[in-house]
């Protein structure tokens, strides 16, 4: 196959394509990503004009090699930090690490590397073995023999035997996966060494009939004593096979292309997430659920019911009661509020997710948004004619610190019930 043009553009950036560099199959693939808003196409009069959104990673297409690169939030060499950290999976190894490329191409193998050692510590370790129903025809009975295939397909004769098996293999899910995943990775990755091991390991895992298959299996997985040390791997599977990093961005419906898209609004969702519940632990604070009994819900307009859902609601422990608690409302914005105000419809969000959940003296809410600067804390104070209507207090993540870093820093600025 011949080489393939590389396209590179930042997050958020634009590039025109020749009209000859997309085959109609590469079209009808952007055209799906496009209908999941991660990328814009338009056709022109000479070609193509290539819009990213807040999508970044490796798609490979059948003339082009596209690259997309963190523009503004997390710079390239952290990105995989964040990407662990929001997973809650390792990430590579710095001397593994180190074994590869992380120049332009950096996050794809990065990714791959951290599949390719755990699946090298598996392989290491022993492949889990489950017990698995065969039927064959052996020349020896093995197993139990099955009379009915027996009597209908060899009429009697006894040269070969039907039988029916149930032996210990590697053959099942929780390696079918990992030799889909492996597989896929050593088509993305452009390290020649690591393409070799991503290969050579492939080999001692069984592959799934097909990619969706091996998807459909990670759905299904539940993680026991037996298989819980297949987590870390089965995670970095699921992120190959997907292309889509902590959201499916690629659609599995005939049109899925080699790639290793990740949408940066849900790796930031999911970094918040766990940045404000490991910073209000130390408090006795906890994350709670934003819907059922503790949502915001709209009734009795057209159509059905609509709901308001932060996407944290902590509870915490009010200071002069133990026994009572309080809710403080926490959104993730993917913008950058370290540069711009906050936009209207942000405060407007924010000061009904202050009235629904906090005290109606001190109502108040946080936004957390990524500051590539350094770390940053401001309050909105909003007010009308009559009474204060609440605060907004803004975060400014340090994205070029570590995570554990940028907890502690939340914690320590946050605004607790006693503040």
């Amino acid at each position: 196959m011949p080489d393939r043009a590389e396209v590179r553009l930042a997050e958020y950036g634009s590039t025109q394509l020749a009209a000859g560099l997309l085959t109609p199959r590469d079209v009808e693939r952007l055209r799906a990503l496009q209908a999941r808003g991660c990328l814009g196409l338009d056709q022109g009069p000479t070609g193509w004009r290539l819009k990213a959104d807040a999508t970044v990673g490796i798609l490979v297409l059948d003339r082009v090699r596209l690259v997309i690169e963190p523009k503004f939030a997390i710079p390239g060499e952290q990105l995989m930090s964040w990407l662990s950290y929001a997973l809650g999976a390792s990430a590579p190894l710095p001397a593994t690490a180190r074994r590869w490329s992380t120049g332009p191409d950096g996050y794809a193998d990065l990714v791959a590397a951290a599949l390719l050692e755990q699946c090298e510590r598996l392989v290491r370790e022993g492949l889990r073995r489950d017990y698995v129903r065969r039927r064959s025809l052996e020349p020896v009975l093995r197993g139990r023999l099955d009379v009915g295939a027996q009597v209908a397909r060899r009429y009697g004769q006894l040269d070969r035997l039907h039988v029916r098996t149930f032996d210990r293999e590697a053959d099942i899910w929780d390696n079918r996966v990992l030799g889909t995943a492996l597989r896929a990775a050593g088509a993305l990755a452009t390290h020649p060494g690591l393409v070799r091991d991503l290969r050579s390991t492939a080999e001692a895992f069984p592959p799934a009939a097909t990619p969706d298959a091996a998807l459909r299996a990670l759905d299904r997985t539940r993680y026991t004593r037996l298989n819980a040390r297949y987590r870390a791997a089965h995670t970095w599977a699921r992120l190959l096979l997907r292309g889509g990093g902590v959201t499916d961005l690629l659609t599995d419906r005939g049109t899925a292309a080699d790639g290793l898209l990740l949408a940066m609004p849900a790796l930031w969702e999911g970094v918040v997430r766990r940045l404000v519940a490991e910073a209000a632990a130390p408090r006795g604070g906890h994350r709670v659920p934003s819907g059922g009994a503790t949502g915001i819900t709209v009734r009795g307009d057209l159509g059905s019911s609509s709901a308001f859902r932060p996407d944290v609601l902590l509870s915490l422990p009010r200071p002069d009661d133990a026994s009572a608690r309080t809710l403080l409302p926490v959104d993730a914005k993917y913008k950058r509020y370290d540069r711009y105000g906050v936009g209207a419809g942000d405060v407007h969000q924010l000061l009904t997710y202050s009235a629904g959940y906090t005290p109606g003296t001190a109502p108040r809410s946080v936004i957390v948004h990524p500051s590539p600067s350094g770390p940053s804390h401001r309050v909105l104070r909003i007010s009308g004619p009559q009474a204060s209507l609440g605060s907004v207090h803004v975060l400014g993540v340090d994205s070029r610190a570590a995570p554990e870093e940028a907890a502690a820093w939340i914690g320590s600025v946050l605004p607790w019930a006693d503040s």
